[in-house]
């Protein structure tokens, strides 16, 4: 199987009518998923694979919501340019993109790098952010301890079964909680023209920690998501935003880890709906 089928394979099991698209936002010619009407939802993904990561809420989320899932630049089926992935050049990217799909202001849930790229995309164009959710981000201080970066490096270099299953662990709480598809999927994607790019030339520039007063900057409402046993990022640099970030709270998920989406996708996709739909930020979320 090539990476497209496994991709496809992936979007066949989410639970709604989706649908396959590629706009060319600025210069880059970006896939995208969506399924769903209503108020606009944008989901980015992390550092790995693409939109297809999102399999978990997509289908959930949509029932509500117009769900909109890009492959970001430098991932899935989009373009890979040779160009500087850090923050500014993502935040860009992300605006083309909205304005190549005619849209105004929207939700953004962002995970992991995903994340970095909303907070820096809210600080750009705060009147485009109606809510904003931080899954276990990137940006906020957090730095990978030492083996999950020889993991990172490992499968970003010499992608293989092995390499996979190693960095797995640092992903996620059990690995089994992830399809077996989206891993493939995502060495497909490293083997592809250009799939080491955003790796390679962003050395992490995307993650690296944003200061104190930008944070305090963030005016939208903002939901912190976090795992508890997450072995990439630690979950006090998360607790520790909170208290930053004005009109924010903070969730933590336990049996969880990088990616609670994956570890508990229905815990996850309650508390991320609770969030959008509720009117005021003292209502606060409960776990199911």
């Amino acid at each position: 199987m090539d990476g497209k089928t496994y991709r496809q394979a992936l979007i066949d099991k989410i639970d709604a009518l989706v649908t396959q698209s590629e706009v060319i936002a600025g210069p880059v010619r970006t896939a995208y998923l969506s399924a769903g009407s209503g108020y606009p939802v944008i989901c980015l993904h992390g550092a790995g694979a693409g939109a297809v990561t999102w399999y978990p809420s997509i289908g959930p989320l949509s029932k509500s919501y117009h769900v909109i899932v890009p492959d970001i630049v430098g991932y899935g089926e989009s373009d890979k340019p040779d160009v500087t992935y850090d923050r500014p050049y993502f935040s860009q990217w992300l605006k083309d993109f909205f304005l190549s799909l005619n849209i105004s202001k929207a939700h953004i849930v962002g995970l992991s790098q995903g994340g970095a790229i909303a907070l820096q995309f809210s600080l750009d164009n705060p009147e485009m952010v109606e809510k904003l959710v931080l899954v276990d981000s990137g940006g906020l201080g957090a730095k990978p301890p030492i083996s999950s970066l020889m993991g990172m490096v490992w499968l970003n270099n010499f992608p293989s079964a092995m390499a996979n299953r190693f960095y797995s662990r640092y992903i996620l709480c059990n690995p089994n909680n992830r399809d077996p598809l989206h891993g493939k999927y995502s060495m497909e994607v490293i083997k592809s023209k250009g799939g080491k790019n955003a790796f390679k030339q962003g050395r992490g520039a995307a993650i690296s920690p944003m200061s104190v007063d930008l944070l305090r900057q963030i005016q939208n409402d903002t939901l912190i998501i976090w795992g508890e046993d997450d072995q990439l990022f630690s979950i006090k640099y998360g607790e520790a935003a909170t208290k930053l970030i004005p009109n924010s709270i903070f969730c933590r998920i336990p049996n969880a880890g990088h990616l609670p989406l994956m570890d508990q996708p229905d815990i996850f996709n309650k508390v991320v709906f609770d969030f959008l739909a509720r009117k005021n930020m003292e209502h606060r979320l409960s776990l199911p």
